[in-house]
């Protein structure tokens, strides 16, 4: 089990784009879940695939379990998609001691970017580089499993 702790942004602008290592294609799909756990499988580049269940509801932090699956199960879990399935781009950003991963959505989530951080610790308080927007950790609508389910880009507050 690995405990993971993150934050989240929504991405204003492409100065994200001059650090940015190779991008990989996911293609996931949420097979269970709940306000407090998850269990969704992930297809890596069309060429690998894992299933991954989380639990607890805390905005920053989760317990993780994460697993190699064979492509052609994950292929046919796909079909059991409760949802959306989500398929997205993700870059990596290195930043100091700390790697961004930026998400770019495609077709319905298309438009949105949402940049994360993963912490060693709650406490712990990374660089926020200037193309980051609003933070939205915490907010339920951009978890990948709300995502997910309602198939749309929320609706900025304000």
């Amino acid at each position: 089990m690995a405990r993971e702790i993150e934050r989240k942004f929504l991405v204003d602008g492409d100065g994200w784009k001059d650090g940015a290592e190779k991008g990989v294609r996911l293609r996931q799909a949420y097979l269970l879940g709940a306000a407090d756990r998850s269990a969704r499988v992930r297809i890596v580049d069309d060429a690998r695939a894992r299933i991954t269940l989380k639990f607890g509801a805390g905005a920053m932090s989760r317990d993780e379990f994460e697993y190699d699956v064979p492509l052609d199960d994950a292929l046919e879990m796909i079909a059991y998609a409760l949802g959306t399935v989500i398929d997205k781009t993700r870059y990596r950003v290195p930043a100091g001691d700390f790697v961004w991963e930026i998400d770019v959505y495609h077709q319905d989530l298309a438009g949105l970017v949402v940049a994360e951080v993963e912490l060693p610790n709650e406490a712990a308080r990374p660089h926020l580089p200037d193309w980051l927007g609003r933070e939205v950790t915490g907010d339920g609508r951009y978890t990948n499993q709300a995502l997910a389910e309602t198939g749309i880009i929320p609706e900025e507050d304000g």
